[in-house]
């Protein structure tokens, strides 16, 4: 005869297993703020971005995102009710399970509903096992925060997905530096991703600001649909302009270039279709399609060169002139020869020289006279 323990956590389950959350309309955002969504660096989103009922969203270029950028309008707004609804849900779970005062680090959990009283952290491996069932959901309740520490990792085994992970959080979220995530972050304050996270899974702010660091998150997008995993590349090649003394110095041009690599599998499902945009430098779309059970590769590039120049205006060439000219009197004459050794010259006036130098670009002319 089974326990009253047992029982009840029995019939929890079952009505766990009744009570499948569902992010609706936002489920189609990777990122979702409620005043600001913030980006530094190169962010890849693959999804929807937007913010409501803010209007702030920075930082893209250079963050890149394949899906749409919603801004305050009627998609965000209903987006932020469907996340709002699915927060609520979560929260009203009843718990399968206390963790309080414990780290999730090290833990391998079945499907549940595991609930924080307060604040809760994330040190090292979490595994999820869904145990081969498809549709295991699992639901993380926290009364305040929720943070994770540098390079810390939720792994999912035995078929459990990112679209049946949730965390719930009170307060805000922050997942640290290096951070593998995965699951719906929905937090009733803010989302804080450090640098280096990647992310399966939404993050969703109710009330306050999602803010990214270098990071790559993942919408749950259709759960069961492709499995999209970001590997975003940057390469760059600068020339550093020194200063030159040479006159007339050929122009140096520097170019960068940002790539964004997509690897979509599809499931056993129809064939996927994903479009990627990137508007780092300039739109540049690539869509591609894949079949059931293959994998394929999606790049969009963007590149853009700069031109600068270094001139040094030739300065005007100096030049010497030797100028050389002959006696002003020319001896002419013829000696003759007499007992009485007499002998006469005759002296004439020599013709005036004139002398004339020309040294770019002036002319310049001298002349001598007698």
């Amino acid at each position: 005869m089974l326990g009253l323990s047992t029982l009840t956590v029995g019939l929890l389950l079952a009505a766990f297993a009744d009570a499948q959350l569902t992010l609706g309309s936002a489920s189609s955002f990777s990122v979702l703020g409620a005043s600001t969504v913030t980006s530094t660096g190169l962010t890849v989103l693959t999804g929807d971005v937007g913010v409501s009922p803010g209007t702030a969203i920075t930082g893209f270029p250079p963050g890149v995102f394949t899906g749409t950028l919603h801004s305050a309008d009627a998609v965000a707004l209903a987006a932020q009710a469907d996340a709002h609804t699915a927060y609520n849900a979560a929260a009203g779970l009843a718990p399968t399970q206390s963790l309080t005062g414990q780290d999730l680090g090290g833990l391998t959990l079945g499907p549940g509903v595991y609930n924080f009283a307060s604040s809760g952290g994330l040190t090292g491996v979490l595994t999820l096992d869904a145990g081969g069932n498809a549709n295991a959901q699992f639901v993380f309740q926290f009364g305040s925060t929720i943070t994770t520490a540098t390079a810390s990792q939720v792994v999912l085994i035995n078929g459990a997905k990112p679209c049946n992970v949730f965390w719930q959080v009170g307060s805000s979220a922050t997942l640290g530096t290096g951070t593998m995530f995965a699951g719906n972050v929905i937090a009733l304050a803010s989302v804080t991703a450090n640098s280096n996270v990647m992310a399966q899974g939404g993050l969703f702010a109710l009330n306050a600001a999602v803010t990214m660091i270098n990071d790559q998150i993942t919408s749950q997008g259709t759960c069961g649909a492709a499995v999209i995993v970001l590997q975003p590349t940057t390469s760059s090649t600068t020339t550093t302009l020194a200063t030159s003394t040479t006159p007339l110095a050929p122009a140096t041009t520097a170019t960068t270039t940002t790539t964004v690599i997509v690897t979509v599998t599809a499931p056993t499902s129809p064939a996927s279709t994903v479009t990627v945009t990137n508007t780092a430098l300039s739109s540049t779309t690539s869509t591609v399609t894949v079949t059931t059970g293959t994998t394929s590769t999606v790049t969009a590039t963007s590149t853009v060169t700069s031109t600068q120049t270094t001139t040094k205006t030739a300065s005007t060439p100096s030049c010497t002139a030797t100028i050389v000219s002959r006696n002003a009197i020319e001896e002419r004459g013829d000696k003759k020869s007499t007992k009485t050794a007499t002998s006469t010259k005759t002296m004439k006036a020599a013709a005036a020289r004139t002398t004339t130098v020309t040294c770019a670009p002036a002319k310049q002319t001298k002349t001598e006279k007698v």
